[in-house]
């Protein structure tokens, strides 16, 4: 039966080609329908790296914010219509949002909406390891960032949610996919 996803993108450039390579391999492996969600700053992050044609192939649809409600994703989600949520990479504004209960924006309003369900939600924040992080820039320049410590703290209020599994790294994205529910097909 086909995992039916909603993959949600916010800003973030850290992390932005490792999540593409590590959902990109699992497409390759199994059987996974993706409908991609992007806040507008993840758009122009996603072109920067050039990555939007990469997108097109791997996602079914690709739905882009226009506010915090449209388009509609949340409903779907709600309903069970996808198995579900991962937002990968997440910024640490995203982060914080979700962490202290605002959902203003299409990516905060669907983890906030979705938590509400049995729907499994997945979160990837980018900035959750203590003292520093290095990035690579579309260029495949290094780029070292400091991680602060409100971040981290915010991490830790996702990772004590329930109902929300925060993954440590791109690496663990195969592995939360396979723990998604499979529903059995709806009877008539």
């Amino acid at each position: 039966m086909t995992l039916k996803l909603v993959w949600g993108i916010t800003g973030s450039g850290d992390l932005m080609p490792e999540t593409f390579a590590a959902l990109s391999a699992v497409l390759e492996k199994g059987d996974v329908q993706v409908t991609a969600v992007l806040s507008q700053a993840a758009v122009k992050v996603v072109r920067w790296y050039k990555l939007w044609e990469q997108l097109e192939a791997m996602a079914k649809d690709v739905l882009i914010e226009e506010d915090a409600n449209t388009p509609f994703i949340v409903g779907r989600l709600q309903t069970g219509r996808f198995d579900c949520l991962l937002v990968a990479p997440l910024t640490a504004n995203s982060a914080a949002k979700i962490a202290h209960g605002v959902a203003d924006t299409i990516i905060t309003n669907s983890v906030a909406q979705t938590n509400k369900t049995d729907v499994p939600v997945f979160l990837l924040p980018v900035d959750q390891h203590p003292g520093t992080t290095v990035t690579t820039l579309p260029g495949g320049e290094k780029l070292e960032l400091a991680i602060r410590p409100v971040d981290i703290e915010n991490c830790a209020k996702l990772a004590a949610m329930d109902g929300v599994i925060v993954l440590s790294g791109p690496d663990e994205i195969e592995g939360a996919l396979a723990r998604c529910s499979r529903r059995p097909p709806e009877q008539p």
